[in-house]
């Protein structure tokens, strides 16, 4: 069976993102792979360990750089990986899925798709569900527990209010993870040795046969976070500390 595992190069979240106008930021920060991506791997891995001739394949859409990030999932333990280029950094989600739907079915029959639930930059939460549409795949997101027997996939998801749902799915199917599925692992120094040999395919966007669909979203401007300044501590005895809270909350923040 072959498994995909869809990654994205995102700035790191700790990271000071400075905006240069426009959807364009200061790109000299760190970058890392997706949070919830790693889940997503870290499952991928899992099952190949239970289930012979599985092979595990890294796709990521994103510029030059991102071939970091599948270097990175190289060296967690993914086979091979596949590296769709483009020129900008924010890409039309719908167009993002058509692009991974492309790399994958070229390369390959998936059997399995593994995702995060979302990326840390965007947040976008849309392209399980796009590619999922493309693909006439079932899909379940928020995915907290994975298990996996003969054709069948069930999957514990995550609801608001404290819920969860249990969803079966069968083969092929597109999960996307959430931080609580598991513990990705760390690479070891031989793993990241390992992973300089394996191999990471480029693919041109212009390659793909792959018209750009007109655009659901556009990034028209990125903005710093305002300054809300430092927060204030109280020390006196409670109703002088409530009056001034009041007053805090009346005068300053203006929420009263």
């Amino acid at each position: 069976m072959q498994i995909y595992v869809c990654v994205k190069h995102v700035p790191d979240t700790a990271a000071n993102i400075r905006p240069l106008g426009g959807p364009q930021f200061d790109e000299a920060v760190k970058f890392i792979m997706n949070p919830y991506d790693e889940n997503a791997l870290e499952q991928a891995l899992k099952v190949r360990e239970g289930r012979e001739g599985t092979e595990v394949v890294a796709v990521s859409v994103g510029k030059a750089t991102a071939e970091a990030t599948l270097r990175c999932a190289l060296a967690m333990g993914a086979d091979r990986a596949i590296l769709v280029k483009t020129e900008g950094y924010f890409i039309d989600p719908q167009e993002t899925a058509l692009l991974i739907r492309e790399a994958i079915l070229s390369d390959g029959s998936p059997g399995l798709i593994f995702m995060g639930k979302q990326s840390v930059d965007v947040e976008g939460m849309q392209t399980p569900f796009r590619l999922a549409a493309l693909l006439d795949m079932p899909v379940a997101v928020d995915a907290v527990a994975f298990s996996i027997s003969g054709d069948l996939v069930t999957v514990e998801r995550e609801l608001e209010g404290d819920l969860r749902e249990l969803v079966e799915m069968s083969l092929p199917c597109i999960v996307g993870a959430a931080k609580g599925l598991n513990r990705p692992r760390c690479p070891t120094l031989p793993d990241m040795m390992k992973s300089k040999k394996k191999e990471i395919r480029v693919v041109n966007r212009t390659d793909l046969a792959v018209e750009a669909p007109a655009p659901g979203v556009e990034f028209v401007d990125l903005e710093p976070v305002p300054d809300r300044g430092r927060g204030a501590i109280l020390q006196d005895a409670p109703d002088t500390m409530a009056r001034r809270l009041l007053d805090l909350l009346r005068d300053e923040a203006k929420v009263l």
